[in-house]
C-alpha cells in the first residue's frame, strides 16, 4: 500500500538526514492519518486510490503556493514548496501525456455521442473516470472544452 511506502521512506528520509524530505513525508502521514481519522477507519487505513487523490491534493497546494511566493517576490519559499511538490509527485502514477489524453477525449466524446460544448459535464465525467489520477482536473477540463468548441 502507498501509506506504507511512504511511512518506509520516512524512517529512510529519518535515518539519512534528509530533513526536507522527512518533514514533507511527515505532513503527508499527517494528512493521511487525518482523513483516516475524518472517515472512521484508522484501523483500516484508506484505500490506495483514496491516498492518491490526497496526494493529488497537496501537490496542487504546493503548485498554488508557489505560485503566490513567486508573484510575491519569495523565491527562496517558492522553490522550498516546489521541491516539496517534486517529493510528493514521486508517489504519483505517471501523468498521462497530451496525446494520450486526446485520444481519451476524443473516445470520450464518441462514446457520449458529444456534438459541443454543452455535453461538457458528460464528456469530463467520463474522461475523469478512464484518466483516473494521471490527468489534472483542470487540464481535462481545459482539452475538452477546446475540442468540443471545436465540433
Amino acid at each position: 500500500m502507498l501509506k506504507q511506502q511512504i511511512e518506509q521512506d520516512l524512517k529512510q528520509a529519518l535515518l539519512s538526514g534528509d530533513k526536507d524530505r522527512a518533514t514533507t513525508l511527515r505532513g503527508l502521514k499527517s494528512v493521511i492519518l487525518y482523513a483516516e481519522v475524518a472517515q472512521g477507519i484508522r484501523d483500516t487505513g484508506l484505500p490506495d486510490d483514496e491516498v492518491i487523490a490526497l496526494l493529488s491534493k497537496e501537490v496542487k497546494k504546493r503548485q498554488e503556493s508557489a505560485d503566490l511566493f513567486a508573484k510575491g517576490g519569495a523565491e527562496d519559499r517558492a522553490a522550498k514548496e516546489l521541491a516539496e511538490k517534486v517529493i510528493i509527485e514521486a508517489y504519483l502514477p505517471k501523468q498521462l501525456s497530451d496525446d494520450e489524453l486526446a485520444q481519451i477525449i476524443d473516445a470520450a466524446i464518441a462514446e457520449t455521442g458529444a456534438d459541443g460544448p454543452q455535453a461538457m459535464g458528460k464528456v469530463i465525467g467520463l474522461v475523469k473516470q478512464k484518466a483516473a489520477a494521471r490527468a489534472d482536473g483542470s487540464r481535462i477540463a481545459a482539452t475538452v472544452k477546446d475540442k468540443l468548441a471545436n465540433l
